[in-house]
């Protein structure tokens, strides 16, 4: 599977990446280690989990546990050397967190030993803010965006504390690169801007949602991150699972992630399916695997470092690793581009 550097300095990664967020909810113990075999066996190096996790429902009793089933795998298997593993400090707006604390030094630097602590390794290979203190447009927000709140003073001022306290933990050894999560162009442009003012470190990934369907990031981030080396780990690259199809017809399975979510996070609307339809049209015409053509479709991007994916069954996993073999034709581009400019904001 092929690789691609993240950041000026950071590590080389697989073009996919195993997601482990419903690993202690939909997903039991057993099972993940079974998916961590099965990519590693693919050639996938990476896996990102976070603090929050598993979700679905995210629940302060369940904080931590999807590290520590992987660290459960670490050190069972003694292949730790082998994964490059990114992880998450949550940040505000989720109560059922720290209720909901934001980050600050403090919380970085206790979120940090928890993390190693569960995931029983020396150190972390990326680690990224969920969320920004001062809000996103992420997850449906666009629609009501409103940024004229902002202090840039007070945002700068926030930038330069946690990027020393990241600066001091890189020293320590704890961490070896530090990456961004549900930003935004202005926020990621600034936290560049600081870490090259400060002495870093300086981002190395942005991890923001992006697919057939969540094209966001296709503009201004697209040229920030390709201009400042700074890739996108892309997330839900199949829409919560509405690429794979099983919620056509707007059925929804027992035991999904939508029988625990009915709107996927306000993904499902009455424009969607259309679109979804179109997109199973174009795989259909050049004879590829939709849940393949999909996801292979995020990893050709010019900005792509790695693409997410989650699993609740084997069987999926397998399914969506074949996407690494997939090389898009130009004709199934331009039949997708149609399709993206017939269908441009489906949720």
């Amino acid at each position: 599977m092929r690789r691609k550097r993240l950041g000026r300095d950071g590590p080389e990664v697989s073009i996919l990446c195993l997601g482990t967020m419903t690993w202690g909810t939909q997903t039991g113990e057993a099972e993940a280690h079974r998916q961590i075999d099965m990519a590693l066996d693919h050639g996938v190096n990476f896996i990102d989990t976070a603090e929050m996790y598993p979700t679905n429902p995210v629940r302060a009793a369940t904080l931590g546990r999807t590290e520590d089933i992987l660290g459960d795998w670490l050190t069972r298997s003694g292949r730790r050397g082998e994964v490059v593993i990114a992880t998450k400090v949550t940040g505000s707006g989720n109560k059922e967190i720290h209720d909901g604390a934001p980050i600050t030094p403090a919380r970085i630097e206790a979120a940090v030993d928890a993390s190693l602590r569960r995931l029983r390794t020396d150190v972390i290979d990326i680690y990224q803010l969920h969320w920004p203190n001062r809000g996103s447009y992420h997850f449906r927000q666009n629609w009501n965006f409103d940024p004229s709140g902002l202090e840039r003073s007070a945002a700068l001022a926030h930038m330069d504390e946690v990027l020393q306290t990241l600066r001091r933990l890189v020293g320590a050894g704890k961490i070896r690169h530090f990456g961004l999560s549900n930003e935004t162009a202005w926020g990621m442009a600034q936290w560049i801007a600081r870490a090259e003012a400060t002495g870093g470190p300086r981002p190395v990934s942005v991890q923001n949602e992006y697919s057939l369907l969540c094209r966001l990031f296709d503009t201004d981030m697209a040229e920030l991150s390709l201009a400042e080396t700074v890739p996108l780990l892309a997330y839900s690259p199949l829409a919560a699972g509405l690429l794979t199809g099983k919620y056509a017809g707007d059925v929804i399975p027992e035991g999904s992630r939508r029988d625990a979510n009915p709107t996927l996070n306000g993904r499902t609307t009455p424009r969607v399916w259309e679109a979804i339809s179109a997109y199973f049209a174009v795989a259909a015409e050049h004879r590829m695997d939709p849940v393949q053509m999909a996801l292979a479709f995020v990893a050709e991007r010019p900005f792509t470092g790695s693409v997410i994916l989650g699993a609740s069954r084997i069987e999926h996993l397998e399914r969506a690793l074949g996407a690494a073999e997939l090389d898009l034709t130009e004709a199934a581009r331009t039949d997708i581009a149609a399709v993206h400019k017939a269908h441009p904001l489906p949720f």
